[in-house]
């Protein structure tokens, strides 16, 4: 308007000339920059309206335990994920997304504060088993797009505990009421929900029905509620941050329960087994391993076909649950007009291994439990940028200043992790070549060998128990290291040739070079992002 009004100024009493069918006519410059500043001023107003002269709403979702190769879009057969695909399909699918750790806890931590465990220490044992402090969260990105003006909402599993101070984790909820880092805050009482399944309950929200009297309403939809909710309650003038957990598919230790119309959808599917899965038990690991919970759930509730077969099922109905739900959300955005202005993050807190290498769980650092899926919608975005994949080495820890970057907002320099959002845009930039990972996580608790001293009976029960290790994961490479054992059990697999590390090459004497490397290069990163390094 500014300009148009200098222009007027500058050409006030020009005559204009136009020549029409043989008559010339003379209008005034001022009368038509009038107009066509009314036309411009309605043409603003119509793109650059309330919702899109913001920054983006930004809509996180998360679920638990998710197998990347169990979604369509991954290449899955059986399961039907129709909704997740589709915003892979106008989105950003990343292919070699990496778990900076992978096991709820930590990795939940790792993603909001954009840290490795090593350096926020959050997480089930020893040294790394603390709590993270109200100080230390101000700082994650949820409190930072707060702090910067968002309208902000969290519902589901939290996962890890916020005190006062950093302490030894506590069943506790943080401490909202002190430090309200959301508006809108739902999480899974005790951050935890078995067996009960419930939600805190706020009746200044009005959701009390959706809980049946407090018993077991199907959780999935409870979850979706409170995240329609929440965009019903986003105030005119404010871009939103909601961060979604859901408790699916997890279905190990606490198993979510799919409903009866979902599991008949699936009831005769015959799932494929991949060429890790191992049935009965699996004499080629290690001692070490062949006592941990994983080998247990195995034999428990994957080691034959037929258990491979009802889990699949199950796995496929709780997520086939999730991805409805995320339909309705979608289509909730575009009834609001909100859509064209929203990026959609859909990941998970971890993967998880079904029967691979003969073991049902997380943790460990091989392929199922460490590749994490990513796809990132962006309502934003043209065509020529949509439909796209990027196999770049994405670490979680840069979901954080990515996140921010966003948002317009500068990382704080705590964050260990990198911004992606040239690559989420299409520009080619210099990034890390390798991914790197850590596992804090033991059979028992127990006392890091470092700590040990000359305690000869504990050394020997760490040594045989733990099953720490850190590693690197490349394009091409996978190197691990058991750093608790002794000596210690490195692994290497060549990832073009083996994707599904079933030949360790560590003992071969041909790939030596590339072990020493790799090895070298794995106690650097090591160094470089932890508060507690070794010697």
């Amino acid at each position: 308007q500014n300009l148009c009004t200098i222009f007027i100024t500058q050409c006030k009493g020009l005559p204009l000339f136009i020549e029409k069918n043989g008559f010339t006519m003379t209008i005034n410059i001022k009368k038509l920059m009038l107009i066509m500043t009314g036309a411009i001023m309605v043409c603003f107003d119509k793109t650059w309206g309330a919702e899109a002269d913001r920054p983006p709403n930004i809509l996180y979702i998360m679920t638990d335990d998710q197998v990347i190769h169990l979604l369509g879009c991954y290449g899955s057969k059986g399961f039907e994920t129709p909704n997740i695909d589709r915003l892979a399909a106008q989105g950003v699918r990343f292919t070699k997304a990496t778990f900076a750790v992978s096991i709820c806890m930590p990795s939940r931590a790792s993603i909001m504060l954009g840290q490795y465990l090593s350096q926020h220490r959050c997480g089930f044992d020893r040294p790394t088993n603390l709590s993270i402090s109200a100080e230390e969260y101000s700082k994650s990105y949820p409190a930072l797009l707060k702090k910067n003006g968002y309208y902000t909402g969290f519902m589901g599993k939290l996962g890890f505990p916020v005190a006062a101070t950093k302490d030894v984790p506590h069943t506790k909820i943080f401490p909202h009421k002190e430090k309200p880092w959301f508006d809108f805050f739902y999480p899974y009482a005790k951050n935890d929900i078995p067996p009960g399944y419930y939600f805190l309950k706020n009746k200044s929200w009005g959701l009390d029905s959706s809980y049946k009297d407090g018993k077991r309403a199907y959780i999935t939809d409870v979850t979706r509620d409170l995240a329609l909710h929440f965009l019903d309650t986003v105030p005119a003038d404010k871009p939103f941050y909601l961060s979604l957990h859901f408790w699916e598919p997890k279905a190990d230790y606490h198993p979510a329960k799919a409903k009866d119309e979902y599991r008949e959808r699936f009831k005769d599917v015959v799932f494929e087994t991949r060429p890790d899965y191992v049935s009965g038990a699996n004499s080629a690991l290690p001692r070490f391993l062949k006592n941990w919970r994983g080998t247990g759930l195995h034999k428990k509730k994957t080691n034959t076909p037929e258990k491979y077969q009802n889990f699949m099922r199950l796995q496929a109905a709780l997520i086939y649950g999730v991805d409805l739900c995320i339909g309705e959300l979608v289509d909730k955005l575009q009834e609001q007009g909100k859509l064209d202005n929203t990026i959609i993050i859909f990941t998970s807190d971890n993967g998880f291994m079904i029967g691979s290498h003969g073991i049902t769980g997380k943790a460990l650092l091989y392929e199922d439990s460490v590749q994490a899926p990513l796809i990132i919608f962006d309502g934003r975005a043209d065509k020529s940028r949509r439909g796209r994949t990027c196999n770049a080495m994405i670490s979680t820890v840069d979901y954080a200043p990515t996140i921010l970057d966003i948002a317009g907002i500068k990382a704080p320099d705590v964050m260990q992790g990198k911004s992606f959002k040239p690559l989420l845009e299409g520009r080619d930039i210099p990034w890390r070549k390798a991914a790197y990972m850590e596992n804090n996580f033991a059979m028992f608790r127990f006392t890091p060998l470092d700590a040990v001293g000359n305690n000869t009976k504990q050394r020997k029960k760490t040594e045989q128990g733990s099953m720490r290790c850190r590693g690197l994961r490349s394009h091409k490479w996978k190197y691990i290291s058991y750093f608790d054992q002794r000596p210690v059990r490195e692994e290497l697999y060549d990832l073009e040739q083996d994707p599904y590390e079933l030949k360790n090459l560590a003992a071969n004497p041909e790939f030596s070079t590339i072990l020493k490397e790799l090895r070298s290069q794995c106690l650097t990163e090591y160094k470089s992002v932890s508060k507690t390094a070794e010697d």
